[in-house]
């Protein structure tokens, strides 16, 4: 496949509200591969967190918003976030079958592709002339949430962008396959039971003994870092995959949180 010479970003509300680094070490790892990455202005929300509340009317407003910030229908669009990819590409065309904006919601979604699966898929990042030879080495573990893993297919794009970096150890944990509670409005909703789990979900990413965690969701991250942030972890937290992916090509000595 030949890696297309532009594309979109929608950088997702979480990542420019909360994690704008993560947002531009994204833009920065596909623009040193010679992507020219394009921000449409007045991008917000995807409309996830009103869908997953039953609000359809809400969310059809939020997303409607958004339609026509991608008018080159040959530019992928690239989104940094497993959660926001997998509500543009699977519930975009549900939440406006039928309408007059069905057909455009439907060819956006065919567009839609997680950054993890474009950087490994499209660009093939790993077998470019970037791509480190060397690196100093750290242990890292991985949360994939659970729209990148159930809706969009991505958790295994991760894992080998990260196998494949040289002097990077991935380390397992027992609840790699689990949701960490944040789930958008649900751990506003359900406060207990988000808690009991993100707090398992911490527990294991900082008992696999490794120096930092790292996940492609916004949501997940600031759901695990406020927990450790509260818990007797000491200064373990978590990074974005954009961030961490960006300081190891760049040749950062040591990668830190």
């Amino acid at each position: 496949m030949t890696a297309p010479t532009d594309v979109y970003f929608f950088a997702t509300c979480l990542v420019d509200l909360f994690l704008p680094d993560a947002g531009m070490d994204a833009i920065t790892l596909l623009e040193r591969e010679g992507v020219r990455v394009h921000v449409p202005k007045g991008q917000s929300c995807c409309g996830q967190p009103a869908y997953t509340s039953g609000q359809r009317e809400e969310a059809m407003t939020v997303a409607r918003a958004q339609l026509g910030l991608f008018p080159q229908a040959d530019w992928p669009i690239v989104v940094p976030s497993g959660s926001c990819a997998g509500m543009m590409k699977h519930h975009w065309p549900q939440l406006f079958a039928g309408t007059p904006d069905e057909a455009r919601a439907v060819a956006i979604a065919a567009r839609v592709v997680e950054l993890t699966d474009f950087l490994l898929n499209t660009l093939d990042l790993t077998h470019r002339p970037s791509w480190p030879q060397h690196g100093e080495p750290t242990r890292v573990a991985v949360h994939t949430s659970c729209s990148a893993r159930r809706e969009m297919g991505t958790h295994q794009h991760g894992w080998a962008l990260v196998d494949a970096l040289p002097g990077v150890e991935r380390v397992v944990h027992d609840h790699e396959s689990e949701c960490c509670g944040f789930g958008g409005t649900f751990s506003i909703r359900h406060p207990d039971i988000s808690g009991a789990m993100v707090a398992d979900k911490a527990a294991a990413l900082h008992g696999t003994g490794a120096t930092t965690f790292i996940t492609a969701d916004g949501g997940c991250l600031l759901n695990i870092n406020g927990k450790l942030a509260k818990s007797e972890c000491g200064s373990f937290c978590g990074q974005h995959m954009a961030t961490f992916l960006l300081k190891r090509l760049e040749g950062a000595k040591e990668v830190k949180a």
